[in-house]
């Protein structure tokens, strides 16, 4: 029973793109929480208070703090990891393969600078 179960589910998490259909669905639940009728409970979660305390040492933060602060740090850490494989080992190794992504990366920065910040 719990083999019938978990085994579509354990196929699932092993696809690749596990992590980008989990991203997508949950921000269609965040968008559709926060505009409805319960969107008040959507931004109490964000100002729940969370951490620890200790009788020298106090830290309790809102839950968007941690997230701001903590997780996205680590997720740029673990992002900046990525591209420097794909450097070394990957896809971009070469300029001949760089050169295209390159290009466009610097003409994002340049629509962003000049259209926004010019």
């Amino acid at each position: 029973m719990i083999k019938k179960i978990l085994t579509p589910f354990q196929k699932f998490v092993r696809i690749e793109s596990f992590s980008g259909i989990l991203l997508i669905i949950s921000t269609l639940v965040a968008l559709i929480w926060a505009n409805s009728q319960y969107g008040d409970s959507y931004q109490s979660i964000w100002q729940y208070k969370l951490g620890f305390t200790s009788p020298h040492f106090e830290l309790n933060k809102p839950l968007i703090l941690w997230i701001n602060d903590g997780l996205m740090a680590i997720f740029f850490f673990l992002i900046g990891l990525e591209i420097k494989r794909e450097f070394l080992i990957g896809e971009l190794n070469s300029i001949k393969k760089l050169a295209f992504p390159l290009f466009g990366a610097l003409g994002g920065i340049w629509f962003l600078f000049y259209f926004f910040l010019h």
